[in-house]
């Protein structure tokens, strides 16, 4: 219990320190998704290493589809454990296009799992890498160049760090991350300024209800905290079918109803896709968002290696 608490009390030290870094930060909404419960390294690098063997998943999100402009990203992530189950590293690459803007980030996991009993454990994970940001000012000129603007293509690129924390049992867990707690704001001129990182929350909880020998029902809860912006959520419903085929419904905060399907084509290889219908204000002008994801687990096993997964 002496080590559980010295490493408790450190963590919270660091989130302390780490938390100073932040003043005066616009608003800025961070990367979304849909399927989150299907791979948690999408949101917390304290994940990483938790699914027993090498985990490779690829995921493309086309947000508001045939919206102009809308956002469209392609994200891939590996994990996996190391010799030591204890500890776990990954690699994340994101790229994502919102009209003029496009960014790319490149980063790397690393977590250590440590061992509560009864297959219990809390994770400690940290994240390091760039983010590149580009703006093409020109394009929206049309063969005019703006004379106000001085840099109409610009580029840039910067530290980004994020860390997370990840309790895990064999029927519940629950995880708060910081994707970004760098923060630097770039001025292109006078008049344009671009704040590529905030200091975003991300909360999460679910929680795995066998009914029968056959079936899992998951609530599952996401909270998001964008500095500036009102207060999100995810509430998800999802049943699952002897480890095959899952399905579900999420309800995104006054922007979407989501339906959700999983097909464990084999132990190994996974294929999900993610229809989003826009509801609210938002479905004015927006069209449905449609997210596909692929996952592919090497089973190879490491000894006593523990998951409740």
């Amino acid at each position: 219990m002496g080590k559980i608490k010295y490493y408790i009390k450190f963590f919270v030290l660091l989130l302390v320190i780490i938390s100073g870094f932040n003043t005066n930060i616009s608003a800025q909404q961070g990367v979304q998704y849909t399927q989150y419960m299907f791979d948690g390294s999408l949101i917390n690098p304290a994940y990483a290493g938790t699914s027993e063997a090498l985990s490779i998943s690829l995921l493309y999100r086309d947000q508001w589809n045939d919206l102009e402009g809308a956002p469209q990203s392609q994200t891939f992530s590996v994990h996996s454990p190391f010799k030591n189950p204890k500890v776990g590293t990954g690699l994340f690459i994101h790229r994502e296009s919102i009209g003029v803007h496009q960014n790319i980030q490149i980063a790397t996991n690393l977590a250590y799992h440590l061992p509560l009993g009864n297959r219990r454990y809390l994770s400690f994970g940290l994240k390091a890498g760039m983010l590149n940001v580009r703006s093409d000012y020109q394009s929206l000129q049309n063969g005019n160049p703006d004379p106000t603007v001085a840099d109409e293509l610009f580029s840039g690129t910067d530290f980004n760090a994020g860390f997370g924390f990840y309790f895990r049992s064999r029927k519940f867990e629950a995880g708060y991350s910081i994707p970004s707690i760098i923060n630097k704001t770039t001025n292109i001129n006078d008049t344009i300024s671009l704040d590529p990182i905030n200091l975003n929350h991300l909360i999460f909880t679910q929680y795995h209800i066998p009914v029968g020998n056959n079936f899992t029902i998951s609530p599952s809860f996401l909270m998001k905290y964008y500095q500036g912006t009102p207060l999100s959520y995810d509430f998800s419903f999802l049943t699952s079918y002897k480890r095959v085929l899952t399905a579900g419904i999420s309800y995104r905060k006054q922007e979407s109803v989501d339906f959700l399907i999983c097909f464990n084509l084999t132990s190994q290889f996974q294929v999900a896709y993610a229809y989003d219908y826009p509801i609210g204000n938002i479905s004015r002008f927006a069209q449905a968002s449609h997210e596909t994801m692929l996952r592919y687990l090497f089973k190879f096993k490491y000894d006593n290696v523990n998951s409740p997964h």
